[in-house]
């Protein structure tokens, strides 16, 4: 069974928030309410880069694990969703995530804010599948009807990714290879954490011999 993830190429990024856009238009998201939005780091400087932030859908998901109420619940496809009919708007689940996904439609205390709204990703909620109460509470199931999230589809360059964990991963650890061999990341050198990963290749000079091997290790000593 394939487990459902979101992935952002910040290299490909361009901020033009059309994931943002088709979310709100996709589902009718109440005004005040952002289930996906894009975060800029290093607005107007050398090294800037956009992202686009939603529910991760976590393998161990920290909004599941305050949850006074357990509302939250993990599909077969690894995607984290609650009931809205269990849950109490006590706002624990904003405080715990990471990624600020839990939105709340109105203003005032928590408690008084209503119902909790989150990215689904496009799989809506316990209730049937297409009828007009899951669309009415969660938006529309694209996942039942064979399609991915309207955010990574509507995604122009393809920055966002959205679906087998498995696939997407391998997509951007071949884009990453690329880059590295190109030399093509954005303000040059090598991708972010490919010297941690790899390490970077030390230049030999000009007509230099060869490092020689490590000498091996004695019998009984250490390597």
């Amino acid at each position: 069974m394939a487990r459902m993830k979101f992935l952002c190429d910040a290299e490909r990024c361009i901020e033009c928030n059309a994931c943002v856009t088709a979310c709100k238009q996709e589902h009718d998201v109440p005004w005040g309410v952002n289930r996906r939005r894009v975060v800029t780091i290093n607005d107007g400087v050398p090294g800037e880069r956009s992202i686009s932030v939603a529910c991760m859908h976590c393998s161990d998901a920290p909004c599941m694990a305050v949850c006074p109420v357990d509302c939250f619940y993990r599909t077969e496809e690894g995607v984290v969703l609650h009931d809205k009919d269990l849950c109490i708007g006590c706002g624990y689940c904003f405080y715990a995530c990471p990624f600020g996904a839990p939105q709340f439609p109105q203003t005032g205390a928590f408690g008084v804010r209503g119902k909790m709204d989150k990215c689904t990703f496009c799989a809506g909620g316990p209730e049937t599948d297409g009828s007009a109460e899951e669309f009415a509470k969660y938006g529309r199931n694209r996942l039942s009807e064979g399609k991915l999230p309207a955010c990574a589809e509507m995604c122009s360059t393809k920055a966002l990714l959205g679906g087998d964990g498995d696939v997407i991963s391998e997509i951007y650890r071949n884009r990453v290879t690329l880059r590295a061999a190109r030399g093509t990341v954005s303000g040059g050198g090598v991708p972010w954490g490919w010297d941690s990963a790899y390490g970077r290749p030390q230049p030999v000079a000009a007509g230099a011999p060869p490092a020689p091997a490590p000498a091996p290790a004695a019998p009984g000593g250490k390597s």
